[in-house]
């Protein structure tokens, strides 16, 4: 389904920092503490970016290409490219992995259309959501999806899975004292072809949010980060947010230090040849 069996599963968990891990490539097992280490050490390894999109850049949904970009070429990536990743590497490990396809809520009420990419990862007969691309408010780790209602805690934040009408879930993160929906999905199972149609919408039509503007996001443990336009927030557990612009002279340092995203010299000058040209 995933294509796995082409993942250089190695070098991929060299990426992500497992591979001098105790739980060694030889180790690994399709069992819960696996799935938990894989998912962790995913999302802080990876940033969630969609510069290609901006640049003008074709988004490859292959897992070589995503590979040779994620992997060897340490990039980010967003959900469509995050999620392929992941979901090849449980693939290979030895997991059961399905899609889904998921509705934005973080914008109101507006009502969006299927755009977000996520997994379901069974393991010992229970179903975990399991998600590397929804940038700085994702889960870090998986959710249990069998569970409704229930608190998830992750460190510092938490989440919870609210079941609706037609077997609808939505994954909800506690901000402050308010519960905010993220995203919801229906049992509907979804394959790497959806998301390469998925994918052509959100990489390339005009409505879309990613077309037009830089998205740089990163999930981190104390510390939520995002980067959309020229806009650095910052998320806290406790709801607060901090804002500050950021100028053509300091993007690709706040990048590298904020986000651990270092861009080839091409793509580096061409962003911020954009920044100035936004003055």
């Amino acid at each position: 389904m995933w294509s796995g069996d082409e993942l250089d599963l190695d070098a991929y968990l060299e990426r992500i920092g497992l591979r001098e891990n105790p739980l060694a490539p030889g180790e690994l097992r399709a069992d819960l503490a696996t799935l938990y280490a894989v998912h962790r050490a995913h999302t802080a390894a990876i940033t969630f970016e969609s510069l290609d999109v901006l640049l003008g850049r074709p988004v490859a949904l292959d897992v070589k290409s995503i590979e040779g970009k994620l992997v060897h070429g340490r990039r980010g990536g967003y959900c469509y490219e995050q999620n392929s990743l992941l979901a090849a590497a449980l693939e290979r490990i030895g997991f059961e992995v399905t899609g889904r396809g998921a509705r934005n809520r973080t914008r109101g009420d507006s009502l969006l259309a299927v755009t977000h990419a996520v997994l379901v990862v069974t393991v010992d007969g229970e179903e975990w959501l399991c998600d590397a691309g929804f940038g700085h408010q994702g889960p870090r780790e998986p959710v249990p999806l069998g569970r409704p209602g229930a608190d998830v805690e992750q460190g510092k934040w938490t989440y919870r899975i609210r079941e609706e009408e037609d077997g609808v879930l939505a994954l909800c993160l506690l901000r402050g004292d308010t519960w905010r929906d993220l995203y919801a999905f229906s049992p509907q199972r979804y394959h790497p072809v959806d998301y390469v149609v998925l994918n052509h919408y959100s990489s390339g039509h005009p409505h879309s949010s990613f077309v037009g503007r830089v998205i740089v996001q990163r999930p981190g443990d104390d510390v939520r980060r995002a980067l959309v336009g020229r806009e650095l927030t910052s998320l806290h557990p406790d709801g607060r947010i901090e804002r500050r612009l950021v100028g053509p002279d300091e993007i690709l340092t706040v990048l590298d230090r904020e986000f651990g995203l270092r861009l080839p010299d091409r793509e580096a000058e061409e962003l911020v040849g954009m920044y100035l040209a936004g003055d």
